[in-house]
């Protein structure tokens, strides 16, 4: 348990930074499926949120270990579940709330998993 919480330590500040990263990602997408497929403002901002999320990625891989750092871009699927059930009235069963369950046990597990010297 003692270097599962190392790994945390270790890795926090990219761990943070590529959760953001995964924010910004997801609401890229979202405005680019607002865009309808035409270039107008949402396809713009859509970019912009997008490069700023990829920009923000390399700033977090700086700050931890990769084998943590990228599996914590998952989270961008948990939020894009969400942006689509509000935005565009997706749906989302009980499966889709069981697999939101294993990605974050999974990215738990894997921020926590870095070997610690």
């Amino acid at each position: 348990m003692k270097s599962f919480m190392l790994s945390y330590k270790k890795n926090r500040i990219g761990i943070v930074l590529m959760v953001v990263s995964a924010h910004l990602v997801a609401f890229g997408q979202l405005f680019w499926k607002l865009s309808e497929g035409s270039i107008n403002v949402s396809l713009i901002i859509g970019f912009l949120l997008y490069g700023s999320g990829a920009v923000m990625m390399l700033f977090a891989y700086r700050k931890g270990s990769l084998s943590v750092l990228h599996p914590v871009l998952a989270v961008g699927y948990i939020l894009s579940m969400f942006l689509g059930n509000i935005f565009f009235d997706e749906s989302i069963g009980i499966i889709k709330l069981c697999g939101v369950i294993f990605i974050i046990i999974g990215v738990i597990l894997i921020g926590g998993g870095d070997s610690v010297e």
